[in-house]
């Protein structure tokens, strides 16, 4: 590292379009992109975000969740403080429908099923999460095979992430022997090599209005 290089890693500038899908006094509606940051990182070059963009048009915008840099997908964001206690809580109490779409090395045996393993921070390894069954905290994702590709040896799977760990779908899927295609994190190199982005997209989103509780449910095509 050069003497007057940042001490931090510095992401590429992303040039597409944060797409709203929904906008209203209350809550906003995204579709970020992958190489998107969902908030801004570390140091003054790594402030474009879906939550910088946001916060031009609307300095009240709030963050509830996130997605990876590499993941694309729906995202809420909160406008104003009342609405990032009630979205919070939804989300913390998993009154939020969450769906993902991935592309996976290898063809699971079975048709659908459950992973159940705890996950905690790989301390000497950040950012990457471990499993761990001491300190590990319980995380549960629910899948369905969509469609089998026995000529590339891929599959492609609908996840439902019952809880929200840290990576938690990409290393869920490494321990059973199923990493996402384009994982730099978890992906073996060969399964790394098979495509320039992630392929994990949060293809549904659906949760209570923060103020008149109505549900909304928004939906969107993995780009890959």
């Amino acid at each position: 590292m050069a003497p007057d290089a940042p001490p931090y890693y510095i992401v590429p500038e992303c040039h597409e379009p944060l797409l709203v899908r929904h906008r209203d006094a209350h809550c906003i509606v995204v579709e970020k992109p992958a190489f998107l940051l969902s908030v801004p990182g570390r140091g003054p070059e790594n402030q474009d975000s879906a939550a910088y963009r946001l916060q031009q048009d609307e300095p009240e915008t709030r963050v509830v969740h996130r997605l990876d840099l590499d993941t694309s997908g729906l995202m809420v964001f909160a406008v104003g403080i009342e609405a990032q206690r009630v979205l919070n809580r939804a989300f913390a109490e998993r009154q939020v429908e969450k769906e993902y779409i991935a592309d996976v090395d290898g063809l699971p045996e079975s048709d659908s099923g459950e992973i159940t393993l705890p996950i905690a921070p790989d301390w000497q390894n950040r950012p990457r999460q471990r499993i761990c069954y001491e300190r590990g905290k319980q995380a549960l994702t629910r899948y369905t095979v969509i469609s089998r590709h026995a000529d590339a040896q891929t599959s492609r799977l609908l996840l439902r992430p019952v809880t929200g760990r840290s990576h938690q779908l990409r290393i869920h899927l490494r321990e059973i022997g199923h990493a996402i295609l384009g994982c730099d994190l978890y992906a073996p190199p060969q399964v790394l090599a098979r495509s320039p982005r992630l392929h994990l997209h949060a293809s549904k989103l659906g949760f209570h209005h923060p103020a008149s509780g109505e549900w909304l449910h928004f939906s969107s095509p993995a780009p890959f």
